[in-house]
């Protein structure tokens, strides 16, 4: 009989899921811009508040892979620096085409003419390709690395990490933010993950969130 003890390690279908909502919030960018009048307050309120929240929700997760992924990747997996300093590295190149994004969805928002909204399209088409092709090789090269070297409670920091950024930064965001990762979400995953969370927050969905989520996304996408 082995004596090898089976140790439990991360599940990192959770963060492909997160990437699932940065694409699919990329891919739309066209269709949004494209079919808002200027005129439309309400409709260019529902865009800008739905990019503000995918660029907050962007920041927010590399800020943990900073802080929580790297270090660890970088002791424990020497063979793979090179691999590993490549993600790094694109993070801080993203940073630009992150803080451009987020200055034309500002300046479109105070005025949402033709040109603005020119602007702001070119502007998230850049930072959306840059983005993709990050997600894939982080897909690709670095979540094998987590799942071999990390336990699965570090692995859960990042979400916690997340979630306490969201509560400081933008708690009013708090059902867009729940209500997209949903959608990534196989309903047994949902029932499984609502019953982690703790009463406040389940009563808090059960009775305010979801119902704003879903009028949201109804508006925003017609």
């Amino acid at each position: 009989m082995s004596n090898d003890v089976l140790v439990a390690r991360p599940d990192t279908t959770d963060m492909a899921r997160a990437h699932a909502v940065i694409r699919q919030a990329f891919a739309s960018v066209v269709e949004l811009l494209g079919s808002v009048e200027g005129n439309d307050a309400a409709q260019v309120s529902r865009i800008a508040t739905y990019y503000s929240t995918v660029l907050l929700f962007v920041r927010i997760h590399h800020e943990g892979e900073d802080e929580l992924l790297w270090p660890r990747l970088r002791e424990r997996c020497p063979a793979a620096a090179a691999t590993i300093e490549h993600a790094a590295e694109q993070h801080e190149q993203l940073l630009g085409d992150l803080a451009s994004a987020e200055s034309l969805l500002v300046a479109w928002q105070s005025d949402p003419a033709i040109d603005r909204a020119a602007a702001l399209a070119a502007g998230l088409a850049v930072l959306g390709a840059n983005l993709t092709m990050h997600l894939d090789d982080e897909e690709r090269t670095i979540l094998p690395l987590v799942e071999e070297h990390l336990t699965v409670e570090e692995w859960d920091q990042l979400p916690a990490h997340g979630s306490l950024q969201w509560r400081q930064r933008a708690p009013h965001l708090r059902w867009l933010v729940i209500g997209l990762l949903r959608e990534q979400q196989s309903a047994e995953l949902r029932a499984r993950i609502e019953a982690s969370w703790p009463e406040a927050l389940r009563e808090y969905w059960s009775g305010e969130g979801e119902r704003t989520y879903r009028d949201f996304i109804a508006g925003l996408r017609g």
